[in-house]
């Protein structure tokens, strides 16, 4: 896991002062080491955690034998052992063990068909110099990010958006149109960022920059079946669990000491259960708590870490969430505004004082049906069904249901669901996931036009193609929510603190196999979410964990909001004047009405939060953001 970052241009020559600033800024993604290299026209930076081979020979940018081609990478190679064998058997000579130059052998082999080859997470950048070319990709997730700015005859790019900032003259401006998708969502979705004229690689792409032409192209997509027939049970649970344990193997891999995050859910559990039976010394585990008694899992988390006999720690937080706040705004950047970018941030910290990866559950609630928000589907095409009076008659009831600020509240869903009852399906699921509706956006924001988000995730779920409603939103939710918010807030927030995280259920040999599982192995009776995960788990860790429902990884900012944050919240919310296109007394109302209970703004409030903090991060706390100029090398 790294920092890298690059520069080409067909002009002047690329100077290192230009690229050790790029680098420099990423140094928290690699505190381990650096390196730099120039050739004419391009320049690679690279800040290094080591992982794999320890040792300089891994160093990068790393190059083929002639010094012709060069490669910065972010990220892991799972299988880079036998495809280091495969190579060789080929004639190709390897000078380190790591899976970094089995990228560079790999293209030399099958040039940019080399990315079929690659089971793990990725974003590298290879500068071609015969060819005059940048061959850059991110990997099939979107587990690792990639961002790049192309003005005139030259590219920039990045693991971070930071990096490409550091160059002299590039323009810091808002790109306006991106500014509905985020206040929808909380994040900025891919390919779009918040800073125009900067853009990110969508998971499954690659790029190509040759003779100053861009051209992005899509290496992979995952297939949803039209049908699927009935499978026997015993196949079904041999054929996962081969694969499963398979992807948690790879993932235990490492020249330095793994642990795993252990919050006390059901995919935790099953990362910990499986990889404490395969690591060849005692996994640590980390797991964190907080006041609200909802929101702390600790004693779940105990009891797997007993069952396993894990060497488990855990950290009890009062979040100082007024002095972090800015710095997750920095590391976060595109901006996102998940809350549960806190915890993840803290526990991140807390685990880096112990080892340099760490397991993860991600993922298991987009390929598995773990979300609740399935059933609400389905719930919902009942309820559709009732007679209007009977419909509007629910909705009325929700409305009266006081504000709870507890975790996932009975008030909050019901008010969702009933709030969907006047929209078509589709729509509906992306309203699970919106924040700003498009008439409270017209109220937030009367003076600029703004698109809302719901024909990018429209676009996602048409793209499922001829296939069952669970599928289409297991597909949209694993190509677009999963990598722009959640696997989003895991980088960042580990990677503040040169932690790498390593995500078994995102394995994409995995991902392709439960895509094509029957749905009752997903979503059994419209009860029990990821089934087949709780079957798997059969005599691995505690009932109470195995059928226990969706809590989450959230923090309580309803009541941040008024309580510790308030005065903070409130003041930082006054900045947004200064953007010119938000309406304050709106805003301001929208506050009092949460400080009063009636209604639940959290989401919204912390989104502006965050919109706030970011503006004066990267744009200046007073007057006009910077116009910039043309991107001048």
């Amino acid at each position: 896991m790294c920092g890298i970052c690059g520069l080409i241009t067909s002009a002047a020559p690329v100077r290192e002062t230009e690229i050790r600033a790029m680098r420099e800024v990423l140094a928290h993604r690699g505190p381990d080491s650096w390196g730099l290299w120039t050739s004419g026209q391009a320049g690679l930076g690279h800040r290094r955690l080591s992982i794999i081979d320890l040792s300089t020979a891994a160093s990068q940018p790393l190059l083929n034998e002639t010094g012709r081609i060069a490669l910065v990478f972010n990220g892991e190679i799972y299988n880079f052992q036998p495809l280091q064998h495969l190579l060789e058997t080929k004639g190709h000579v390897f000078r380190s063990r790591s899976d970094s130059e089995v990228i560079v052998h790999a293209y030399e082999e099958f040039g940019v068909d080399c990315l079929q080859q690659f089971r793990g997470m990725f974003a590298f950048a290879l500068w071609d110099q015969d060819r005059q070319r940048l061959f850059a990709a991110r990997d099939r997730l979107g587990k690792k990010p990639f961002f790049y700015c192309q003005q005139g005859d030259a590219i920039a790019f990045g693991s971070e958006i930071k990096a490409i900032l550091a160059l002299p003259n590039v323009p810091r401006e808002i790109a306006w149109d991106s500014l509905g998708f985020y206040l929808s969502l909380n994040y900025t979705p891919a390919p779009a960022t918040l800073f125009r004229g900067i853009r990110q690689l969508e998971p499954g792409q690659y790029l190509l920059w040759e003779n100053g032409q861009l051209t992005i192209r899509e290496y992979w997509d995952l297939a949803m079946p039209p049908t699927v027939a009935a499978v026997p049970s015993a196949q079904v649970l041999e054929e996962f669990t081969d694969v499963w344990q398979e992807a948690v193997r790879l993932r235990l891999i490492s020249d330095v000491p793994v642990g795993a995050f252990l919050s006390g859910g059901l995919d935790s559990a099953a990362v910990v259960s499986t990889a404490a039976a395969l690591y060849p010394g005692r996994l640590k585990t980390f797991s964190i708590g907080f006041g609200e008694k909802s929101y702390d899992e600790r004693a779940y988390a105990r009891q797997v870490a007993r069952r396993w006999q894990t060497e488990h720690h855990e950290i009890m937080v009062t979040p100082q969430v007024e002095d972090i706040l800015p710095r997750l705004v920095w590391h976060g950047e595109e901006p996102t505004a998940d809350s549960s970018m806190v915890p993840v941030y803290y526990l991140a910290q807390f685990a880096a004082q112990n080892v340099k990866v760490v397991l993860t559950g991600d993922g298991a609630d987009e390929i598995l049906a773990g979300y609740p928000t399935y059933q609400a589907h389905y719930l919902l095409r009942w309820l559709q069904a009732l007679p209007q009076p009977v419909q509007k008659g629910l909705w009325r009831l929700a409305q009266t249901l006081p504000v709870s600020h507890r975790k996932v509240s009975l008030d909050f869903k019901l008010k969702r669901l009933t709030a969907a009852l006047a929209w078509n399906l589709d729509y509906a699921h992306y309203s699970w996931r919106r924040i700003w509706a498009p008439e409270e956006m017209a109220n937030l924001l009367p003076g600029l036009q703004v698109a809302e988000a719901y024909h990018l995730y429209q676009h996602w779920l048409d793209r499922a193609g001829q296939t069952s409603s669970l599928n289409r939103m297991l597909y949209a939710d694993t190509r677009f929510y999963l990598p722009n918010d959640m696997l989003v807030k895991v980088d960042r927030m580990t990677m503040a603190h040169g932690l790498e995280a390593r995500s078994p259920f995102l394995d994409h040999v995995l991902v392709e196999l439960a895509a094509r599982l029957p749905e009752a192995w997903k979503l059994k009776g419209l009860v029990w979410k990821k089934y087949l995960l709780r079957r798997l788990l059969q005599d691995q860790v505690p009932p109470a964990i195995r059928w226990q429902t969706k809590r989450g990884f959230n923090v309580p900012v309803g009541l941040w909001f008024k309580g510790e944050l308030r005065d903070f919240c409130h003041a930082h919310l006054q900045q947004l004047h200064h953007l010119g296109c938000f309406a304050m007394d709106y805003v301001e109302t929208v506050w009092q009405q949460h400080q009063r209970d009636e209604r639940d703004w959290s989401h919204h409030l912390w989104g502006l939060l965050i919109l706030s903090l970011w503006w004066q991060t990267f744009f200046g706390s007073s007057g006009t953001p910077s116009q910039g100029h043309k991107f001048v090398i």
